[in-house]
């Protein structure tokens, strides 16, 4: 069973917010002003459940790949397992407030997300409750989502707050399982998780919810650039103890959007760069972590063709600096890309998804390292394809199913111990389910 197995809902349940349902869903459910209509509140949101089933590998046949993501595994009792849960997403409640002020356009905005599954053990993103998933137990919830925004469309626009990261966020604002299930993740298992795992870790690195200020630009004909700092994050699998990092993580995005009567696109190009510091005893050290990713949408007459791919050095794979580096704090190199095209016809979506994430060894220590791990091999690879329907039965109701295929590929074979033919486990998840938004 791969090691990080239990660890994945983390990266799923802080999958997307707001943004994510912007472009998803109608106007605010409710927009109230105040008496002199200076100041607009307004609310927002989802509830989706899912049905879904997954057929994992068998506990006799699976192999104990170190990841994160990847293939589900199932027990001594049984490979398959059954839950009710939200897909990608949590519900949401989404709550605004702005005005203008001297030509200066102000908002404020704050996201609640609930699960529907049982999950009371502290914050949902760190595990879902120590009983696990019985009786009298209640939900998580999970607040993602606080920030502020000033400026106008001559002065650029301001954010400062918790919100979704620059790197890789319109691939993971793109993927078509952002309203459906797509990898399983926690999902599938006695204890499911609030969220799945959609398309992270198969295609594109998740870009986690951040502590940040960033300035946008105006908008030139369609371009925008956005510049900002972040709090800068602690490995998740690092060596040592993380430690104190002198200089905050830095993020950046060039945007452009333009419309040619039926054809729309989309382009954009994103970056990301931090410093880990860390000590183990009386040693300290470091690595850099940093990446880029590029991102391209087509939009005409109902088709649409999504494609996003990233390369990265010591910020690992599925999420920020997760396996980012070997125990030595040397840097491993990481790259992936995702696939994705659907058609609309009348109010039912059509689409087919391929994603692969790829893992490198920092060097050939970290290869030495490794055949002698407990932990089981490095993960080389996480590859999915998904099928899905998406049926609008009205503007903000959905009927959806979906069904995925997911691998994941170890560096080496365990009882050979070579390169040539990596160890892995496969799974199959299918899910229907249901999504309302207001």
């Amino acid at each position: 069973m791969n090691h990080f197995q239990r660890k994945l809902y983390p990266l799923a349940s802080i999958a997307a917010g707001v943004c994510a349902l912007a472009a998803a869903m109608p106007a605010a459910a409710v927009d109230l002003k105040n008496a002199d209509g200076s100041w607009t509140f307004s609310i927002d949101g989802n509830v989706n459940v899912d049905y879904i089933y997954s057929s994992c590998e068998s506990a006799a046949s699976a192999h104990g790949i170190d990841d994160v993501g990847g293939a589900c595994v199932g027990s001594s009792a049984s490979k398959s397992t059954s839950s009710v849960s939200n897909g990608l997403l949590p519900a949401a409640f989404t709550f605004g407030i702005a005005t203008t002020q001297a030509g200066i356009d102000m908002s404020a905005h704050l996201g609640v997300y609930p699960g529907v599954v049982t999950n009371d053990g502290g914050s949902p993103n760190i595990k879902n409750g120590s009983a696990g998933n019985v009786a009298l137990g209640t939900t998580g919830l999970d607040v993602r989502q606080v920030y502020m925004t000033f400026g106008n469309k001559d002065m650029g626009t301001f954010e400062l707050g918790r919100n979704i990261g620059l790197f890789e966020q319109d691939i993971i604002l793109n993927d078509m399982t952002l309203l459906g299930v797509g990898g399983p993740g926690g999902a599938a298992g006695p204890n499911p998780a609030n969220t799945t795992l959609g398309g992270i870790g198969f295609g594109y690195i998740y870009t986690d919810w951040l502590s940040q200020i960033d300035y946008t630009t105006p908008d030139f004909s369609g371009a925008t650039a956005t510049l900002g700092i972040f709090s800068p994050l602690n490995s998740l699998t690092g060596p040592g103890t993380a430690e104190n990092k002198p200089a905050p993580g830095f993020h950046g995005k060039l945007a452009y959007k333009g419309t040619f009567d039926d054809l729309k696109v989309t382009l954009s190009a994103s970056g990301l760069s931090q410093q880990q510091k860390y000590s183990v005893g009386a040693t300290n050290g470091s690595w850099q972590g940093s990446g880029g990713d590029v991102f391209g949408k087509v939009d005409y007459q109902g088709f649409e063709l999504v494609a996003g791919g990233y390369y990265a050095k010591g910020l690992g794979t599925t999420g920020i600096f997760i396996l980012g580096s070997d125990a030595a704090g040397d840097a491993r190199n990481s790259y992936g890309y995702l696939v994705q095209g659907t058609y609309k016809v009348g109010p039912t979506k059509f689409g087919i998804q391929y994603g692969v994430s790829r893992l490198a060894y920092a060097n050939a220590a970290d290869r030495a390292a490794d055949l002698l791990s407990a932990a089981g091999p490095l993960v080389a690879a996480n590859e999915k394809v998904t099928g899905g329907v998406y049926y609008d039965l009205t503007k903000n109701l959905m009927i959806l199913g979906e069904i995925s295929w997911v691998q994941d590929i170890a560096h080496y074979n365990t009882i050979a111990a070579n390169g040539d033919v990596g160890d892995s486990n496969t799974g199959v998840t299918g899910n229907v389910g249901v999504f309302l938004a207001f």
